[in-house]
């Protein structure tokens, strides 16, 4: 028989009181995508963080083709062929692809002749397993899914035969996305076992052969692919059925909230990344921006909620016009009511190495939730943010850990919490359920249309058009900086709007009032 490609037994892992693994076993045959799956703190992360050397198992034993190994840190999982993608990656932005992939592993001192191999390795690389990528392209200037190549060539040419990917479609299109499964299943061909950790079942039906369920550091469950539904898995992993929510769209009949006229905003190299965008949004309803990700999204939100100076045009918030001699910032905004839930929840939403308590009043620190007096009071943070925790679920339910400690989805549920608990007249945002599992989705869009109910205006900005269907009122498309239609949500449909997405066809948009 052949021994498996990796095997875990008894695998425990605690975090003072937390429990993550709870002697977990995982068996993984050789030359196969198996995948790991469960919510938002079931112990995915640390169950591979612990392969990988990041953490050491109170208990258990790791077996890697049969023989028993000690992992350490993460030299030693190098050693032993284990490389590991991370959800954010590990690159350095304005180094080239070959720099990047040599980094860590120069080839010793003569940097000329190790830069020789390594661009040697990493043509037949790119060969073995359509791996395609200028070597000389500065990391910061390709698309994302190129980006996400540069790490899985790092981790091959460093021998890894088991390969760990986090989370690694949270950042990448549709089209992407179905790209890189295609690259997968040529490393699979060639003979690379792969473990796949995601929250997306529709992957794990498309590209695995088998599955692991985790629930509360346990595993509850075994599968091989072919024989389970999306259904099944999904009941697994909450413990229950999770019913579907979806919003079949409504007429507003609101006041307008936020008006934007002829928003234009340029880069530093002064190419247009918006081009007289124009948008209302009114009390009551929810307006969903679908596009491919680097269409504009990003600079739009980041115009209106006041983190980018607006340029040319105006938005309008209220009695309060804003325009390019009077500005407002982030701080004001909230003021006029406007909550803001960033996509990158690590560069915008978050400081890391705050606790949980301080993550939970940011940007409200002059509020009520951080203490009644003129100074922060950690005991009034405290209770603020166990009851946020509380009612989205966060996990585990420690206030005073740092937001670095928790996985991604947690800390997603933690910044959207602090923003609708806020209860603002108008939310901006963007991409919500992002790295979140399928029970924390469910949740967070029952808030965000128990919100609408309360008749707040909704911006919601998401690369996933089930999401987009799922949720919106009006349905608005951007290309290239400019949207290029917008119909109500009842009047939509997918191919319509994936070809507008494309930039394929065009309608003219509708009055933006």
């Amino acid at each position: 028989m052949v021994a498996p490609a990796l095997k875990m037994s008894g695998v425990t892992k605690r975090f003072g009181p937390v429990l993550a693994n709870d002697r977990v076993d995982l068996q993984v045959a050789p030359g196969t995508i198996h995948g790991i799956i469960g919510e938002n703190g079931a112990g995915k992360s640390t169950l591979v963080s612990i392969l990988y050397g990041f953490h050491a198992a109170d208990e258990g034993e790791i077996e890697i083709t049969g023989r028993p190994v000690t992992i350490r840190d993460s030299a030693d999982a190098i050693g032993h062929g284990v490389g590991m993608v991370h959800q954010h990656f590990m690159l350095v932005p304005n180094f080239t692809v070959l720099e990047n992939v040599m980094l860590g592993a120069e080839g010793g001192l003569l940097l000329k002749s190790g830069r020789a191999a390594a661009r040697a390795e990493l043509d037949r690389l790119a060969r073995d397993y359509g791996l395609e990528v200028d070597p000389d392209a500065i990391v910061e200037e390709l698309p994302v899914g190129l980006q996400q190549r540069v790490e899985i060539l790092k981790a091959l040419r460093r021998g890894a035969q088991i390969l760990i990917l986090d989370e690694p479609t949270g950042v990448l299109t549709p089209a992407e996305t179905e790209r890189f499964f295609d690259i997968l299943r040529n490393l699979r061909a060639q003979g690379v076992t792969i473990l796949l950790i995601t929250h997306k079942l529709q992957e794990i039906i498309a590209v695995t052969d088998d599955v692991t369920v985790l629930r509360g550091g346990r595993v509850v469950g075994r599968r091989a692919t072919a024989e389970t539904t999306r259904d099944e898995l999904a009941e697994l992993m909450v413990g229950a059925k999770t019913p579907a929510i979806v919003n079949r769209g409504q007429e507003s009949q609101g006041e307008a909230v936020i008006s934007a006229e002829n928003l234009t905003w340029r880069d530093l190299r002064g190419v247009a990344r918006l081009e007289d965008v124009s948008l209302t949004l009114r009390a009551g309803e929810i307006l969903g921006l679908a596009g491919v990700s680097g269409n504009g999204q990003s600079e739009l939100l980041d115009v209106l909620s006041g983190v980018s100076p607006v340029q040319e045009g105006r938005i309008r918030v209220g009695a309060r016009e804003i325009t390019r001699t009077a500005s407002a910032n982030p701080a004001e905004m909230r003021r006029l009511g406007v909550g803001h839930v960033p996509e990158d929840r690590h560069r915008c939403g978050l400081v890391l190495g705050f606790e949980a308590r301080a993550n939970a009043v940011l940007g409200y620190h002059n509020g009520p939730n951080a203490g009644p007096g003129l100074f922060l009071s950690l005991r009034a943070m405290e209770r603020h943010c166990t009851a946020l925790i509380k009612r989205f679920d966060v996990r585990p339910g420690a206030p005073r850990l740092r937001a670095g400690g928790f996985s991604g989805g947690n800390q997603q549920k933690l910044v959207i919490g602090r923003e609708i608990e806020a209860e603002p007249k108008a939310m901006l945002i963007g991409q919500p359920t992002r790295g979140v599992d399928i029970g924390g989705i469910a949740a967070i869009h029952a808030e965000i249309l128990a919100r609408r109910a309360a008749g707040c205006a909704i911006l919601l900005v998401s690369v996933e058009l089930e999401e987009i269907f799922a949720l919106s009122d009006r349905i608005a498309v951007i290309n290239d900086g400019r949207i290029v239609g917008e119909t109500p949500r009842r009047d939509a449909d997918v191919k319509t709007i994936g070809l507008m997405m494309a930039g394929v066809s065009r309608n003219a948009p509708e009055a933006a009032a």
